[in-house]
This record gives structure tokens, sequence and C-alpha cells, in this order.
């Protein structure tokens, strides 16, 4: 069978790298093929040039056989090839509709013919199985939801081949199952899918055939079905990685924080956080579990000086920080990861030497009497580039210009320097390839280890239960329970995150699910 999509000896060089190195892809019609690798290995540029956003310095691609020169994402769009970026493209205050016929407006005389509109995005949503509000506006969708939306422009344009960049980093466990029911209902309508991603557990159960990059070329070619996980972070990484958690009993000291009561606000002035209290000690990671938006966010902008607490106490090593300032919070040894690199994380049009020394930029040894000291700060970006295996052409290179998990290590890297004696880390492994997940992993155990604690928010259960020593779930803003790492199970958190406490209501809800079953 001839392939739909046959990428030859595609070449892509920037100044200081090349990216893809004489590579090449075959697609079948109607797979899921998987493109995998490290930051950097060079993934997002080959679909960018697949989708004509770059053009290849060598190289040839074949549409359906034909051979085709996609010099723009026009081309791209007009031969069938739709790509879903990682950071969505979509216009918040407009409508799903109207963000999905942008620039194709289906026209009556001279003007947008919004009813015949809305029919067409309704069709395609129901024909494949996409349900959203077509009269809803952008800004009041889930993160699903506005994916959701990005899928249907594509297939509003006629896209055949789908490319989705990191589909699930930002997604919610719930929404990455129905993302998965999604893509095998796209991929059963006759849709070819290239799915990039660093999470190899989503390859093995998503995909048919995946492709690992390493360093800009290609390193392997396999049926997902006669592989693994450890075989292919291997090929990814060029070594041997270890893809479970390995540390020490922990040894735990004086309580560093301690949060009190503590209620907050959300944006639109509703109650986020409804008296939470817990502390977290020296010489433990304490991990906050919960399905995005019951108040995690919030805890962690309270925590860390973003947002006003309505009452309650927040004390880091005994002293009082409720409602400081980040900077005076800092100066207190608080570390932040923040949840999104683009918005708190980085300023994406500086450098990778100047993000390294944001928030204490003003301070010894990189400034005096308000005047920057660039040796000191050469120095610095010299030390923390290869300790943290930041891969850029070089430290002038605007942050923009890297991969997300190349920015990610930007962030770790500036916080892990302050040597702090609390680290609040929310997602720190978003969007970042197994190597680095297993370095960061490991430089989190480091600082617990050196008596120091960690508060941990991710969205992956299985971060959560590695590194953990206890867990507390969020439900609605508040605290379900706090349970040994040790003993939980993915199971009982699950249920935990739902608003189930204990094993008394898991029971009852089992035994009202033998009733319903034995009614039908």
């Amino acid at each position: 069978m001839e392939p739909i999509l046959k990428m030859k000896g595609v070449t892509k060089a920037f100044p200081g790298i090349i990216a893809n190195d004489h590579i090449d892809l075959e697609v079948y019609k109607g797979e899921i093929h998987a493109l995998v690798g490290e930051n950097g290995a060079g993934k997002s540029t080959l679909m960018s040039i697949l989708y004509g956003l770059y053009q290849p310095d060598e190289g040839e691609i074949y549409i359906r056989g034909e051979k085709t020169n996609i010099s723009t994402p026009s081309v791209a769009i007009n031969s069938g090839i739709g790509m879903v970026f990682q950071h969505f493209m979509l216009v918040p205050p407009l409508t799903v509709a109207e963000n999905v016929i942008l620039g194709v407006e289906p026209r009556k005389g001279i003007f947008v013919d919004r009813n015949k509109a809305v029919k067409d995005v309704e069709k395609i949503s129901h024909q494949y199985g996409l349900k959203v509000d077509v009269n809803a506006k952008i800004e009041t969708l889930s993160v699903g939801m506005q994916q959701r939306v990005e899928i249907i422009k594509t297939l509003y344009k006629g896209a055949e081949i789908l490319i989705l960049d990191e589909p699930t980093a930002v997604l919610t466990p719930q929404e990455v199952k129905e993302l998965f029911v999604t893509l095998r209902s796209l991929v059963a309508q006759g849709k070819t899918i290239i799915f990039i991603t660093h999470k190899l557990k989503e390859v093995m159960e998503l995909s048919n055939r995946i492709t690992v990059l390493r360093n800009g070329k290609v390193v392997g070619n396999v049926l997902t079905s006669e592989t693994n996980e450890a075989k292919l972070a291997k090929m990814m990484v060029g070594r041997e990685v270890l893809l479970r958690v390995e540390k020490p009993e922990a040894k735990i000291g004086e309580t560093v924080l301690k949060v009190d009561n503590v209620q907050c606000k959300n944006s639109r002035n509703l109650p986020a956080l409804k008296g939470v209290s817990f502390e977290v000690k020296r010489g433990e990671i304490l991990g906050v579990a919960g399905v995005e938006g019951n108040g995690q966010s919030e805890l962690l902008e309270v925590l860390t000086g973003l947002r006003k607490a309505t009452s309650g106490q927040v004390t880091v090593n005994n002293k009082d920080i409720t409602n400081a300032s980040p900077k005076k919070i800092k100066g207190n040894k608080v570390a932040h990861i923040s949840e999104d690199r683009h918005k708190r994380g980085l300023v994406l049009d500086y450098t990778v030497e100047e993000n390294l020394i944001m928030g204490y930029h003003d301070e010894k040894p990189f400034a005096k009497g308000g005047v920057l000291n660039f040796k000191s700060i050469e120095e610095h970006s010299n030390e923390l580039i290869p300790k943290f295996d930041i891969r850029t052409p070089s430290k002038d290179v605007k942050a923009k210009s890297l991969s997300g998990g190349n920015q990610q290590k930007i962030v770790v890297a500036r916080e892990f320097y302050l040597d702090p004696d609390l680290l609040i880390a929310s997602q720190p492994t978003r969007g970042v390839d197994v190597g680095a997940i297993e370095f960061i992993h490991r430089q989190i155990i480091e600082l617990r280890d050196r008596q120091k604690g960690v508060l941990l928010i991710s969205a992956e259960l299985q971060e959560i239960l590695s590194l953990s020593d206890r867990v507390a779930v969020m439900y609605e803003g508040e605290i379900v329970d706090i349970v040994d790492a040790k003993t939980a199970t993915e199971a009982e958190l699950g249920l935990m995150m739902a608003g189930i406490k204990g094993s008394k209501d898991q029971e009852n809800i089992e035994g009202s699910e033998l009733v319903d079953s034995s009614k039908k």
C-alpha cells in the first residue's frame, strides 16, 4: 500500500543547529502515527515544514503519491493537511462558529452568511462526535473544549491528515480520555493522524506506528505492538532511562509551610478556596491532586503572592507571608515553578540568559546600585545551561525560539538556583520529554533529601504518586483528604478527585452500582 504521506530526505538548519537531518517519514491512510523524541529532536520543525510554516533546505514531500511543494499553510490546507498547535490559535471573544469559519467565511452576497456558518459547524460537530455549543464564546470554554474547536476548524477546511502537536499537554485526565475517543472516531471515518507527544504511556495506548527522532535524525520506525515504553525511551535518549522514581525513605523535619484555613475568590469573584489547611514539612514532598479547576491554581497564586486571600494565614519558616508580594515571598526562600511557563514563567522575547536571572536580576552578584554586572550574568548562564541540559544554540537566543521542554528547563534552572527552603512546583514536567522528566524528578527528590520542603501540583496522577510522600486531594476548593502516597492508589485518588471520601463512600457507590445493574 502506498503511503498517504511521504517525506524524503527532509533537511532544515537554523543558525547553530541542524533541526532536521535528511529525515524520511512514511504515514499510511487511517493510522495514528506517533512522532516522538526529546525536546529539540526536530519533531515540531518537521511538522512545521509539512504544514508550510518552514521551507526545507533539502528534501521532497509526496501527498497521495504526488510530489508537492508546500510553500504556505494555505497550500497545506488545500492538500488536505490540518494542524492543531499546542498553544491554540483561537480568538477568545468570538464564538465557536466564528472561530471555525475565520478566513473561509461563507457569503451571502457581500455579507457573511452566519446561519450557514452555524449549520455547517454543527454538521461537522455531529458527524465526528465533537459535541460543542457552536454559539458559545471561546473564552467561556474549558481547555479541552477549545481543543475540540481547533480540531473542528481543521475538519471544516477539509483536512484528511491531522497533525496534533502535544495535544494532551494541557488536558485533564478525563479530557485526555475524551480526546482519545475522538481521535479513534476520526480514524474510523477515514482520517489519518500524526500525533506529537512526550508521553510514552499515551503512545502505547493510542498509536499504530511510531517514528522516533533523536538529534534531528530518525533512529527508529516501529509498530506499537512490537515495542514498549522502556525501548522507546532508550531510542529517544540513547541510553537506559529510569521510568520510575527511586527515592530513599523521607526524613521528616520541621514545618516549612503552614496553610491555615485559607479562603479566596476566583477571577469571577466566586469562592475558590473554602478553608484550606495543610502543612509541608522539611524533607517531604506533598503532592496536590485534583481535576483542573478545583482550586489548585488559586491555591498556587495565594501561596506565591499572585492572588489575595480573603481570610486565613500562610506562614513559611514561622514567618507570616499572607498576602505578601511575590518579591517578598521569594525573599523568604520560596521558589516557584508556575503552571503556565508562557504567562508566568518566562518573558518570551527575552534571551535565555536574561530569563535565567529573572526575579533576582536586581540583586548581587548580577546587579549593584541598579547597574547590571554582565560578566556575572554570563558566568551564571554558562553554568546553568549545561547543568540543566538546556538545548539552545546560544545563551543569546530568545526564549520563544526554543522548544516547550527547553523553555521549561530554563524555569526549573532559575528556580533551583535559589536553593529554596520551599519549592512550589506546578506541572513541573508539562510538555517535557522522558529524559528531561527523569532529570527534573531527580532534582526535586534531591531537594527533598536536602531537608527542603516541596509542594507539588500536577495533573499527572502517576507523577503525584511516584514523587510524593503524602497526597492532598482537592475538590471544589477544599481538601478532601490527605493520604500516604505509599498506600494510595490511582483508583482511590480518582474517587476523591470526584468528591468521594473514604472507603465507606466507595462501598456505597459500588453497592448502588450493583443495585442499578440488577434492575436492568
